[in-house]
């Protein structure tokens, strides 16, 4: 993910300062930094996809020298930053948290690829529907490639979260089957059944390149 939001923010005209990759420092890389760089507290935002272990840390070190950041690690939550939950607020399928000026200091995402928002949207627009339809029944299913870290993922967490806050306790507790093979980008399938037919949404990303560009775009709706 690391090397494709690089490139895709230098197709669109923006400067990389740095990148922070403590395996890559081993070679001594020149665009290689650390948190505490002047070239890190040059950067308008930092974009932090890592591990569910270590994305809470980096947030805080990026706080700390006064640099927002855009965020798709998933496996964690972002309640679990020491802010004032005042500042916190719900954004479509995003959190975002400012400070007391106002300036936004983060933006979280389970998935920051359109479609899957789209697919997000629709999700709740189902579910709408289907609390009038109760001989339906939801259930998620979604598949990653063998790396993927958490499980399920957060995209899927998502989804049952729309499923569960539309239907006002219909839905608290929908299963979720989380399979793990090859390189698969990420398929994720919520399937509403019943004793006369199924009905099925789908969101297959082809690749990892829409996940990239939706957070370089929310990366330059900081920065602005």
């Amino acid at each position: 993910m690391g090397h494709m939001i690089e490139q895709i923010a230098l197709e669109r005209g923006h400067e990389i300062v740095g990148v922070i990759d403590p395996t890559l420092a081993v070679s001594h890389q020149p665009s290689v930094i650390s948190f505490d760089s002047e070239e890190f507290r040059s950067a308008d935002v930092a974009i932090e996809f890592t591990t569910p272990a270590t994305a809470k840390d980096n947030i805080l070190r990026a706080w700390a020298q006064g640099v927002p950041v855009v965020c798709g690690s998933t496996g964690w939550k972002p309640e679990e930053l020491t802010k004032d939950k005042g500042q916190w607020t719900i954004d479509g399928n995003k959190v975002v948290i400012k400070d007391e000026t106002g300036k936004t200091m983060l933006v979280w995402s389970s998935n920051y690829s359109i479609g899957v928002n789209i697919t997000f949207d629709l999700n709740k627009m189902l579910a709408e529907i289907m609390t009038k339809q109760p001989q339906y029944t939801p259930s998620i299913k979604e598949i990653h490639h063998i790396h993927k870290l958490d499980a399920p993922s957060g995209t899927a967490k998502t989804l049952a979260e729309g499923l569960r806050v539309t239907g006002e306790g219909l839905w608290n507790d929908v299963p979720i089957e989380s399979i793990r093979e090859g390189e698969v980008p990420g398929t994720h399938i919520v399937t509403w059944d019943s004793p006369e037919d199924t009905i099925v949404l789908t969101h297959i990303a082809k690749g990892r390149r829409g996940f990239a560009l939706g957070a370089v775009l929310a990366a330059e709706e900081i920065k602005n």
